[in-house]
């Protein structure tokens, strides 16, 4: 089990620092490369820098109110 562990935060490891690594490039850099270049095509447009983030803050928002009114209710039950 413990290497299935391992195996399983190497990979989320991986992945984040992928996609910091995406992003970074994507919102410092590519702004100072000329818009011909052929690595613009591998990113999307530059709004979807702050709409991308934005939109993933609501939804883990959403998620931790739900998350939480849900263990109030649960809880409220038990009291009562």
């Amino acid at each position: 089990m413990e290497l299935a562990d391992r195996a399983v935060g190497f990979l989320l490891s991986l992945i984040s620092l992928s996609v910091f690594t995406y992003y970074t490039f994507w919102v410092i850099i590519l702004p100072f490369v000329d818009t011909e270049h052929f690595i613009h095509k591998y990113f999307l447009p530059q709004e979807y820098a702050i709409l991308i983030p934005v939109c993933a803050l609501v939804m883990l928002l959403c998620f931790l109110c739900v998350f939480i009114g849900f263990v109030m209710l649960k809880s409220k039950k038990k009291k009562a």
